[in-house]
């Protein structure tokens, strides 16, 4: 049982833009962004890539009513996939509240996955689910308190289509999670910074290296080195190098972990399966 005050974090989906299983990505994971979050008694989730699936599958198996909010970074494929498969939604008594802060005005949450799950892409509609589903569409920028308790600061990113970046704080803690975003040549992004001002946890979009990087410009996607120099920056306790580009095997994966450990003491390349208490 989660003590009050506690925060803990699990990565179920660590890699961006396609889901990548096989034999050289076993130890860091091919699912696609997906993040459980427990603040205390409660349950919040970022992002339903392909991770959501096995999230789904063992929060099932526990038997218990679900009843949590899901935040969504931006509603690209490999950060929304995961919805059709997510197990509690088809169970009758789960309560699931889904909220996205990039879409307004032209576009609202449940019509973005309705869209996705509608003929020819997908064969069954949204009104297979069981669950109760609310739908919270905010704007960028808005302060959220999806439980007495738990505040998120949300900021726009840098991002094709416009993404939410999301800064929790929960019994003096703070966990900043940042994807996806391109970083600022030469400058800090003022809404990055502002969300992960000394943050006990900044998980944040590490898709290149720096030497990778001038061929993806403007693609929406940040380095890792560029995160350890916005995370000492900010003060930050703990980077999470996240969001792995799907051609980086499990070698090229290793060599990023001790580079980023050199480069500042202490940072963590997520995998999958992997849980921080805060």
């Amino acid at each position: 049982m989660s003590q009050a005050g506690a925060i803990s974090v699990r990565f179920w989906g660590v890699r961006g833009s396609i889901a990548c299983p096989g034999s050289e990505t076993v130890r860091y994971g091919g699912n696609t962004s997906c993040i459980e979050v427990r603040c205390g008694e409660h349950l919040l989730i970022f992002d339903a890539g392909t991770g959501l699936r096995p999230l789904g599958k063992t929060l099932a198996a526990k038997g218990a009513t679900l009843d949590t909010d899901l935040f969504f970074s931006h509603t690209h494929f490999d950060h929304v996939l995961g919805i059709p498969f997510f197990a509690p939604l088809f169970i009758p008594g789960c309560k699931v509240r889904m909220w996205a802060g990039h879409l307004l005005p032209e576009h609202r949450i449940e019509e973005v996955l309705g869209d996705m799950m509608m003929a020819p892409l997908f064969p069954v509609p949204m009104e297979v689910f069981r669950a109760s589903i609310e739908f919270h569409n905010f704007k960028c920028g808005e302060t959220l308190h999806p439980r007495p308790d738990i505040t998120l600061h949300t900021r726009g990113l840098n991002h094709p289509n416009g993404a939410t970046g999301y800064r929790l704080e929960y019994g003096g803690k703070v966990i900043a999670y940042i994807t996806d975003t391109e970083h600022r040549q030469g400058e800090f992004d003022p809404n990055v910074l502002a969300l992960i001002d000394h943050a006990d946890l900044m998980v944040y979009d590490c898709t290149y290296t720096d030497e990778e990087y001038p061929k993806f410009a403007t693609w929406g996607h940040s380095t890792w080195q560029e995160g350890c120099r916005l995370a000492e920056a900010a003060h930050v306790k703990t980077l999470a190098v996240f969001h792995h580009d799907p051609a980086h095997d499990d070698a090229f994966m290793d060599r990023i972990a001790d580079e980023a450990a050199e480069m500042r003491p202490g940072t963590i390349v997520a995998h999958e399966g992997m849980q921080l208490h805060i």
